[in-house]
């Protein structure tokens, strides 16, 4: 009886890819890219008053690199939307925010996004930019994610096309186990 123990142990020392506990969905960011607030500028007014919003929380970051939202952009903004409200009691620790890469004149969002209360809509730094372009593996697509410490550092990447309750599962366990924000 007192060896069993320890050729369970053996074996998963010997096989660690058959442990799953503290394995995360989206891709790590290592080092994790550091942000200020001054690397955001709002892109309307409500935004912009509301820029203090991103420190302190947890941040979910929809890229936006042109300068219109087509299907897929539509299609992330309503996934972060739905994991916000997946979030339950937690909603109030978590701020979403549509990233462009320039500030055009013409509206870029729909009329359903220009509305909705709980979207940031901001413009990135240049520098920030460069530092989000040089950790992407893939080139820069529509509707990729990023995730935000309260600390302002971006730490996690999901690819365009994510799944919504791989990456609420992500925030959760993160939530869970964070003391800030």
């Amino acid at each position: 009886m007192s060896i069993i123990p320890f050729g369970i142990a053996w074996y998963f020392a010997s096989n660690p890819e058959m442990l799953t506990l503290g394995k995360s969905n989206g891709d790590l960011i290592t080092p994790p890219l550091t942000s200020e607030i001054r690397d955001f500028t709002g892109y309307d007014q409500f935004s912009a008053d509301n820029i203090k919003e991103l420190s302190g929380h947890w941040v979910l970051i929809n890229l936006l690199p042109e300068s219109a939202c087509h299907e897929v952009c539509v299609e992330a903004l309503y996934k972060t939307q739905q994991i916000s409200l997946m979030l339950g009691k937690d909603i109030s620790r978590v701020r979403r925010v549509a990233a462009l890469y320039s500030k055009t004149d013409h509206p870029v969002f729909n009329a359903e996004w220009q509305a909705d209360g709980h979207l940031l809509k901001m413009v990135l730094s240049p520098a920030l930019q460069e530092k989000v372009n040089s950790v992407l593996a893939t080139p820069l697509a529509e509707g990729m994610l990023l995730l935000m410490d309260p600390l302002g550092n971006l730490m996690m990447k999901y690819p365009s096309g994510y799944d919504a309750y791989k990456v609420k599962s992500d925030i959760s366990k993160l939530l869970r186990i964070s003391q800030i924000g």
